[in-house]
């Protein structure tokens, strides 16, 4: 089989060469061991550090994990093959220090005795260490006669968890008390459509005809429980599933989080629709699912094929899967909750109420909501004669407009968070609002609904929102635009008063009438846009002016 490589036997260091040379957050540390690049900080401040790993050959895992929320190192053997007592030794005293370390080992032989005896002879050295093997292969029963349940994608997950509740502070047995919860309640299943070659092989290690499929194999591309002829993707997800539900005593009412994970070769399309039908089926179940992530997190090489894991969870778990995570592999925050139905047409939805949880209007959300608005809607007039001297003179009208459709839609907004309201603010403006305005609001509200999700502050989610808009939109500070005056809000609101982010945008403002415009229509007027505020910056200020004056009055205290 053809494979980019040059020689076999230095695929691994090789192409843990290459990973490291591309993420500056990361650093070799000895033969196979990949760390994070900021390691002695979190020795000094006493944090528990995590350490996994395991034959090479199923990347992004492991290395792809070591980062802020997630893997303190990973250390990495050749091609399905565990990796030596003395690399993850090295590992251990690479990060190791008053905090301790923690062991996350996959169930096969190998990785259990190389790394057991790592942590023995660490434990001599002084080092604090622990060790919990995950098993969540539910195609094996637990004591079959063989050597128990292999360690699946399902690790993965426990790397979030016991990555987060480390980043929070934890010590090393709360950490490992969690990683153990969370390794309890996951079980992974896959089914494979084509076999792996190992480059030092250069055959694959099993032969599937045309036909067939294999139900229930391992990570090193070895044989499964079962093999049978392909059948379509929907009645593969079903019996991977039921497989799953039935292991773990899952039924109508639980809450879980789902993994689609690809095991090297298949396309994103397929993914795709083993997605879809692996959230319908538990939706048929009466089965919550709370979180989904579907792409490729631990392969067989360029095995075709997918695997399926399902964890029950409670709020503190789905706290801990949801906490900010900076590595190259692990998913950004995730947007929300799982659809339970798919949208309807836009013409048959438009007019449909689908929240089950109404928006309490009584919040303060959604009263510095309808200030705002308000607030739009008075200023019509106002913000189209500054937009007739500078421009199309629609903005005023467009911005009204838009207001408008927002105190109408309130009926049709999912109540349940503030990140819920937002997202379908964000959906009416981009579809009532028109020209540039529009699509720029929409990209603001998202951003800021999509930071609140991964538990950001308000102050956090107002400055990426505005990140947003820059990023769409290519302008910046001294480009005429509204960015001059959100711009400096989201500076001064890091100070957390609101009375600082309106001063700051009035004067942003008020310095657009010094600038000649380099984006939008005003862009074609030269000086003659000179002593005219910008009508975008202006509406900002308005509509910051709002959000003070709602917020003062329900909160006084944080003005």
């Amino acid at each position: 089989m053809k494979k980019l490589v040059n020689d076999p036997a230095k695929v691994v260091p090789e192409m843990l060469q290459g990973f490291v040379l591309t993420n500056p957050g990361l650093r070799l540390a000895g033969d196979g061991v990949v760390v994070r690049a900021d390691h002695a900080a979190l020795r000094q401040r006493g944090q528990v550090a995590l350490v996994s790993g395991g034959g090479a050959g199923h990347e992004p895992a492991h290395a792809g994990y070591v980062g802020p929320g997630m893997l303190t190192a990973a250390v990495v053997g050749d091609v399905f093959t565990s990796p030596s007592v003395d690399a993850v030794l090295a590992a251990i005293r690479a990060v190791g220090g008053p905090g301790g370390v923690l062991l996350i080992v996959k169930n096969y032989t190998g990785d259990r005795l190389n790394f057991g005896l790592a942590a023995e002879i660490a434990r001599t050295e002084g080092h604090q260490v622990e060790m919990i093997v995950v098993a969540d292969d539910a195609a094996l029963a637990a004591g079959g006669g063989n050597a128990g349940r292999r360690g699946l994608a399902g690790t993965v997950l426990v790397h979030k968890v016991a990555g987060a509740a480390a980043e929070a502070g934890l010590p090393l047995a709360e950490v490992k008390r969690e990683a153990l919860a969370a390794a309890g309640s996951i079980a992974t299943m896959g089914v494979a459509l084509s076999a792996c070659t190992v480059p030092a092989a250069g055959k694959p290690g099993l032969e599937l005809a045309m036909d067939e499929i294999e139900w229930g194999l391992g990570i090193h591309g070895e044989p499964g429980v079962e093999r049978g002829a392909i059948r379509p993707a929907d009645e593969v997800v079903d019996a991977l599933l039921g497989r799953l539900v039935a292991d773990r005593g899952i039924g109508a009412g639980d809450r879980v989080v789902l993994l689609v994970n690809n095991l090297g070769g298949t396309p994103t399309m397929e993914l795709g629709i083993v997605a879809r039908r692996a959230v319908t089926f538990l939706g048929e179940q009466g089965i919550k699912v709370e979180r989904a992530w579907v792409g490729t997190f631990l392969t067989a090489l360029e095995m075709a094929g997918c695997s399926l894991s399902l964890a029950r969870v409670d709020d503190q778990l789905l706290g801990r899967l949801d906490a900010p995570t900076q590595t190259t592999t692990w998913p950004a925050a995730h947007v929300g909750r799982v659809a339970s139905e798919l949208s309807l047409p836009v013409s048959e939805a438009e007019n449909v109420a689908v929240s089950t949880v109404p928006v309490d209007g009584e919040s303060v959300l959604w009263r510095t909501v309808e200030t705002i608005c308000a607030s739009l809607i008075e200023a019509e007039d106002e913000l189209t004669r500054l937009d007739q001297l500078v421009g199309d003179g629609d903005l005023g009208l467009s911005l009204a407009r838009g207001a408008r459709a927002v105190l109408e839609d309130k009926v049709q907004y999912d109540g349940s968070d503030d990140a819920a309201v937002l997202r379908g603010i964000a959906g009416t403006v981009r579809r009532v609002i028109g020209g540039t305005s529009g699509p720029l609001y929409a990209a603001l509200v998202l951003r800021i609904a999509g930071t609140l999700d991964s538990g950001e502050s308000w102050p956090v989610a107002f400055e990426a929102g505005v990140h947003a808009i820059a990023e769409l939109g290519g302008a910046g500070i001294g480009d005429r635009t509204m960015l001059d005056a959100l711009i400096p809000a989201a500076e001064a609101l890091r100070t957390g008063r609101l009375a600082d982010a309106v001063i700051a945008a009035r004067a942003g403002t008020e310095s657009t009438a010094d600038i000649q415009a380099a984006r939008g229509r005003s862009s074609y007027l030269g000086d003659r846009v000179l002593g005219i505020v910008d009508p975008g910056a202006r509406a900002v200020v308005i509509q910051l002016e709002a959000v003070r004056a709602t917020v003062e009055e329900k909160v006084p205290a944080e003005g």
